[in-house]
């Protein structure tokens, strides 16, 4: 075994499946949801916090360019959210965190980095507040934000926190959120003060150009603290974690912006951010690489104490497996892939709840244990049945 030690019991060997009618999965248990999710207060709070922005957009900007920033600021976000959603496939996390964590970084993490600004503007003036907020200010300030949302999720929903890739998933979503909140205001500040021509290139630049740079830098601060998360590391190891990945965030924002405003910025988008944006790309297929590997590892335990064959650990394991089984589970009488999903899905999260009990990070393992080796037996009831 890879990651397990001696003094971790085996799981229990597998009772015969039980029979389910054709393509149903009986009512089963379901995993404990203490700790993957998000208190409904703390969405309360953003409630708050985004009525205070709303009447700021509208005040300074005026509504017609403030809906007009918005409409616009949707077309980056789908992008980020398409790419976030090729990147979460694996092992989707719980929707309400990850509705927090957009929440977060366009409502808290802006409206805190306004309030700095502001601060600051009446502390830092002439000639150099300009290059100073763009290379200092704001990759710290607002890095520091985002990055503070990460770590809130870590804190309030620790067990939908289990590696590196949930980090890049909750770091990429706050900034994500971040970057919708922010373009709305530069959209709808170059219509106001030049003409269709800037606001064309403006979207351009943000929209479409470098639509994923807040997402990459947050997912830096969000990989740390997963990294440190997967480690089964202490809380005070987590936050320093936290404050590397968030230095790393800001390092590499600062860099982004500098390219930007002290060169030549086509040039530099080629030969500079081009680079940065394709080894983020590859980073994140080594880390997904790496997560079919744990999952494959964690199945593998269970396979060997009977609750699945070798071949059922190939097929939940592995992207062609998975591609594979989907489509033999078309084939079946009244097309079984919804039931097909749902046993890949339990037994992913499976393995991953396996990982976090060796790791000694969840109390509630066996609970979740339990319930998800029902779901699966249920499920491979289902698709087998006539």
């Amino acid at each position: 075994m890879t990651y397990g030690a001696p003094q971790h019991p085996q799981p229990r060997y597998a009772p015969p499946a039980p029979v389910a009618p054709p393509a149903q999965v009986p009512v089963v248990p379901v995993p404990v949801r203490k700790g993957r999710s998000v208190s409904i207060w703390l969405f309360g709070i953003l409630a708050v916090v985004l009525i205070g922005l709303v009447g700021y957009f509208v005040t300074f900007l005026g509504t017609a360019a403030s809906v007009v920033g918005l409409v616009l600021a949707l077309v980056p976000l789908g992008i980020v959210l398409f790419g976030v959603h090729l990147i979460d496939r694996w092992e989707p996390e719980p929707k309400g965190v990850m509705a927090f964590a957009l929440a977060w970084g366009a409502i808290a993490a802006v409206g805190l980095s306004l309030l700095v600004d502001l601060g600051l503007s009446f502390v830092i003036r002439g000639p150099l507040r300009e290059s100073f907020g763009s290379v200092v200010q704001a990759p710290v300030v607002e890095e520091f934000f985002k990055g503070l949302g990460v770590l809130l999720i870590f804190a309030v929903a620790r067990r939908a926190f289990d590696g590196p890739i949930d980090g890049v998933v909750y770091g990429a979503l706050v900034g994500a959120g971040f970057a919708f909140t922010e373009n709305i205001q530069y959209f709808a500040v170059s219509m106001i003060e030049g003409d269709s021509a800037s606001l064309t290139m403006t979207f351009v630049l943000r929209g479409l150009l470098s639509p994923f740079a807040h997402a990459m830098f947050t997912a830096v601060t969000g990989f740390a603290i997963g990294l440190a998360a997967r480690r089964g590391r202490a809380a005070g190891s987590v936050v320093g974690a936290a404050a590397l990945g968030m230095l790393g965030a800001v390092l590499l924002h600062a860099l982004w912006n500098g390219s930007a405003m002290f060169g030549d910025f086509f040039a530099l988008y080629a030969t500079l951010q081009v680079p940065l944006f394709i080894g983020f790309i590859i980073a994140i297929i080594l880390l997904r690489r790496e997560e079919e590997r744990v999952t494959r590892t964690r199945l593998d335990d269970y396979a060997r104490a009977g609750w699945f064959t070798p071949q059922e650990v190939t097929m939940l394991a592995t992207r062609d497996g998975r591609k594979a089984a989907l489509a033999w589970a078309a084939s079946l009488r009244e097309d079984r892939r919804p039931i097909m999903r749902g046993f890949i899905k339990d037994a992913t999260a499976l393995a991953a709840v396996r990982q976090r009990a060796i790791a000694g990070t969840d109390p509630l393992a066996a609970q979740d244990e339990r319930a998800l080796l029902a779901r699966t037996a249920a499920a491979r009831a289902a698709l087998l049945a006539y």
